[in-house]
């Protein structure tokens, strides 16, 4: 046997599928539910005649979808008195962790095989296999869309060219445009703009200080990623959003870009403060967030100096199953008190650096906030020229504000010469892509809370 693992999405599925095709043996296939049934039996009948057919076919492969439980038929057939010669078992799951030790040992699943989120060079193969049938713009690189959706899965890729191709036919153009491609991008991440959402005049202000904190405070720490746009046009469940994508994909996080991603996830709470004299309830998302970063940070990875290399408890991201509930958190109360302290005091230095950033640059606080209110959006690059001090034309001028053509009224289609962001880069996704100061995990996909930030891509 072998097992698939892997986050939802990689493609352990689609896996199986091509192994099938390329064995060229019968290829059968049963789903990890048809084994939990009402009616006692059921499911190990079922096992029984689907390895009894595959006996009569050998070679074969039986191919089990989403094995989240352990039937005991399913362990004899694999591995019990009858020898099962010529029959090749694939099965996929999410939670390897969850499965009976003896469906894993020796004998039946000898192999687990990881399914992971894919590398600049499989995001822009798996977009290549997904955009084969679609009509593409000049201006559409794939490795530059492969290079900024880092913590994207495979499902995602899909969905994202899906979408593009949507927003091309909205707009009646007949080739996707790398401005279809970018506006999709961010679809998948933070949900569709409402633009009909009645937003009054003074929660524009507050979005905007909000979203122009958590961008200014990103844009001055040193192991941020590059701000990719800034809106406060609703989107999901947020009144607004920071995108920040990075640049390259990585395996590792440190101590010093954890604790500045706690900087980050405060600065819209500090400006709001700072500015309007008052906070919203825009930053729950935001502080739920960093408290969570900073708790990790104690009591997973070590990085507290009064605590130490130390792991206290366990994962709390544990699901229903296979948690124990019998299992007390595994250290005292005066510890617990002591994690508890931590975390304040590292929150509270972060707020401090945060209010020490916005207040030295207050002005180029009201210049973005400013900009925001006016246009709405903000891309990377025009962030970029605020914050050197530039000026931006008119919002008019902008292509990227191009409203869609009237249906029936399909118009020549230049090609925009739409500049690319400034420091593109890709996720927890996930996100995992990342968003400063707020992110949907890579992967993974509660929407956004009001006025939070856009982060995909998870720290692992």
């Amino acid at each position: 046997g072998v097992l698939l693992v892997g986050p939802p999405g990689t493609g352990k599925t689609l896996l199986a599928r091509a192994c099938a095709g390329e064995a060229g043996v019968p290829f059968y296939s049963i789903s990890g539910s048809d084994f939990v049934e009402m009616y006692v039996g059921v499911g190990a009948s079922r096992v029984r005649d689907l390895f009894e057919k595959a006996k009569k076919t050998a070679p074969c492969i039986v191919f089990i979808d989403e094995r989240e439980q352990t039937l005991n038929q399913l362990l004899v057939e694999m591995d019990g008195f009858a020898a099962n010669e010529g029959v090749i078992v694939i099965a996929a799951t999410n939670r390897a962790d969850i499965l009976d030790k003896a469906l894993l040992r020796p004998g039946r699943f000898d192999r687990q095989v990881y399914v992971g989120l894919p590398d600049i060079k499989g995001r822009e193969e798996i977009l290549r296999v997904h955009t084969r049938n679609k009509p593409l713009a000049p201006d559409v690189v794939l490795k530059t869309i492969a290079k900024s959706t880092a913590g994207f899965t495979g499902a995602d890729l899909e969905n994202l060219v899906n979408e593009a191709a949507l927003l091309a036919a909205k707009r009646g153009r007949k080739a996707i445009t790398e401005q279809d491609i970018e506006e999709a991008s961010i679809k998948v991440i933070a949900g569709p703009e409402k633009r009909s959402r009645v937003v009054t005049e003074k929660d524009k202000r507050i979005t905007a200080y909000h979203e122009a904190g958590h961008a200014i405070v990103s844009y001055f720490c040193k192991t941020a990623d590059p701000v990719h746009e800034i809106s406060i046009i609703p989107r999901g469940m947020a009144a607004g959003y920071t995108l920040n994508l990075p640049e390259d994909d990585r395996s590792h996080l440190t101590k010093a870009k954890m604790a500045e991603q706690i900087v980050m996830l405060l600065g819209g709470r500090v400006a709001e403060k700072l500015v309007l004299d008052d906070i919203s309830t825009g930053a729950s998302n935001d502080l739920e967030r960093a408290t969570d970063t900073a708790r990790s940070m104690v009591t997973r990875y070590g990085f507290s100096e009064r605590l130490g290399p130390v792991v206290y408890g366990s994962d709390p991201h544990e699901t229903f199953l296979g948690r124990d509930f019998s299992s007390g958190r595994g250290y005292s109360e005066q510890v617990a008190a002591e994690i508890d302290s931590e975390i304040r005091d590292m929150l509270d230095e972060a707020y401090e650096t945060a209010r020490s950033i916005l207040s030295e640059h207050m002005q180029q606080l009201h210049t973005v906030a400013g900009a925001l209110m006016e246009r709405e959006k903000l891309t990377g690059a025009e962030f970029q020229t605020l914050m050197q001090g530039g000026t931006l034309p008119p919002a008019d001028a902008s292509p990227a504000r191009e409203k869609p053509a009237p249906a029936g009224e399909p118009k020549a289609q230049p090609v925009p010469n739409v500049p690319a962001p400034a420091r593109e880069e890709a996720g927890t996704a996930t996100a995992q892509a990342e968003a400063a100061g707020h992110a949907p995990d890579t992967g993974a996909a509660r929407q956004p809370e009001a006025g939070e930030s856009a982060q995909p891509g998870t720290p692992q």
